[in-house]
């Protein structure tokens, strides 16, 4: 017989990876709505989650807005898979951009603020003890009165056969680049992981399209693809206002599974024993 420490645990895990696809859905959710997705990227299925933490502010929510000077220190990065297909292993490519404000035309490329090469994932802490620093991080500074500018950090896989452009070989400053060009020709992976913050100087002078709030409690648990990656159990992904009686939020999807009834159960029987 199965001891219930063992299946108990055994429940926690579903449980856990639900919770994670649920926040891979509200990432996803951010990135639609500051129109990052397809302004900067044009598809965004991430299979991990990034973790960005600022010394003095603490982890920051998606988009969150900061000052130039809580934004200045480099920040601590983790990262944490979606799914148990997920294997954090290997070296990646970890950068932030700034992708202006809503609405910009980023077609003649992006600002690279951090660039780094060859960093590996360390007890789900970005390490660049080996990397190759292209661009150090330099803080946000977006021109006073320019609006709310969105700096985006991606984290990419980088498989052995990268091989990044000449101008990008060698350690060089804050500059423009075109993001999706760089991935495509120095061979970069997939898409692993990313979250932005918001920064803004002054009061702005410009008129900024407006973008609609994300709804946490109209997401759905994400399922697992095949290639580990993960999308929305139904197809679609919610992000105007939810419905009063609908009952689909986080907490609904992660403790309605049978599976976590399951370990509701297991608890009572042990407190009982």
């Amino acid at each position: 017989m199965i001891p219930l420490t063992i299946l108990a645990y055994l429940t926690l895990v579903p449980f856990t990876l639900g919770q994670a696809n649920v926040q891979v859905a509200a990432i996803e959710a951010h990135f639609k709505q500051s129109q990052i997705v397809p302004q900067l990227l044009t598809s965004f299925n991430p299979s991990a989650l990034l973790a960005v933490n600022f010394a003095g502010v603490g982890d920051i929510t998606p988009g969150q807005l900061l000052t130039k000077e809580q934004s200045a220190p480099t920040p601590m990065v983790t990262v944490s898979a979606a799914n148990s297909s997920v294997q954090l292993s290997g070296k990646y490519t970890l950068t932030m951009v700034d992708a202006d404000v809503v609405g910009s035309d980023l077609s003649k490329g992006v600002n690279h603020h951090w660039l780094v090469n060859g960093v590996e994932i360390t007890d789900g802490k970005v390490s660049n003890a080996s990397a190759t620093s292209i661009v150090s991080y330099a803080g946000p500074g977006p021109a006073v009165g320019s609006g709310p500018h969105r700096y985006v950090i991606i984290l990419y896989a980088q498989p052995d056969t990268f091989k990044p452009p000449a101008d990008l070989s060698q350690p060089t400053g804050v500059g423009l680049f075109d993001l999706n060009g760089y991935v495509k020709n120095s061979g970069l992976g997939a898409l692993m992981a990313a979250s932005y913050i918001t920064v803004e100087e002054g009061t702005v002078t410009t008129s900024i399209p407006a973008t609609s709030s994300i709804i946490s409690s109209t997401l759905v648990a994400a399922a697992p693809t095949s290639s580990g990656q993960v999308g929305d159990a139904s197809g679609t992904l919610t992000t105007g206002a939810a419905s009063p009686t609908k009952s689909n939020s986080a907490t609904s999807v992660a403790s309605s599974s049978p599976l976590a009834l399951l370990f509701t159960s297991l608890v009572v029987v042990m407190v009982g024993a």
